[in-house]
């Protein structure tokens, strides 16, 4: 007998019950994110200074991001899964706190941050809207999706040895349209019956909103000419 700690049952009150589960696992897992870049930025960690280098830095951040994700879907049936969920986005606010205490310390940086935020939530909101009454082909969709995480890979590798600014924005737009479409497909996944486990529902949807975040700061940043 599985260590299941969830009864998934077909039908209608079961895929709600899931839906509901994701958003109140999701709300739950920005908690240990805020600490995580709250501590970070008071501790003045910073991965890079640590590594000592770009490449080093960014195959550590690839190792803890595979690797987490790897071990969450591997428990996405019980309380295992729910922990190592938290113990992830206190480290992926470790990761953006540099981001963020740049922000906050450039001229209107409270207000980009602000801004870069209420724009996050209304694009969560919008596309879990959709979600709910779209008659999109979501097998033509994950095949989009598919392509589009390789094309932004590739870019993110690349730019890792170009460093060119307008690339940087590039892929920083790519990510936002990317991750605001991966929204709509994981809702639409468990409400289709598609996604029975609410911990690998509410991980891609945090995925999600961190990448919209980030790169929305990003692009703001450029905006304000600060970055």
């Amino acid at each position: 007998m599985k260590n299941d700690v969830y009864d998934y049952t077909a039908g209608s009150v079961q895929k709600n019950t899931v839906l509901q589960k994701t958003y109140r696992l999701l709300g739950l897992s920005f908690i240990p994110a805020a600490a995580g870049a709250f501590i970070s930025s008071q501790m003045g960690w910073s991965l890079y200074a640590m590594l000592g280098g770009r490449w080093m830095s960014f195959i550590a951040v690839m190792v803890f991001f595979y690797g987490m994700i790897f071990m969450i879907e591997k428990n996405r049936y019980n309380k295992t899964g729910a922990t190592l969920l938290m113990v992830f986005t206190f480290g992926m606010g470790v990761l953006i706190s540099p981001l963020l205490t740049y922000a906050l310390n450039v001229n209107n940086g409270t207000q980009i941050v602000g801004i870069a935020a209420v724009m996050t939530a209304a694009v969560f909101f919008t596309m879990s809207a959709l979600a709910r009454r779209s008659g999109m082909n979501m097998s033509s969709l994950s095949r989009f999706l598919t392509v589009g995480a390789v094309v932004l890979m590739i870019g993110i590798v690349a730019n890792l040895f170009l460093q060119i600014p307008a690339l940087s924005l590039t892929l920083s737009a790519g990510f936002v349209l990317f991750s605001s479409l991966m929204i709509m497909f994981q809702v639409r996944q468990v409400i289709d019956g598609g996604e029975d486990s609410h911990i690998s529902a509410a991980l891609t949807i945090f995925i999600s909103l961190y990448n919209i975040f980030s790169s929305l700061l990003h692009i703001l940043l450029s905006l304000n000419g600060d970055d």
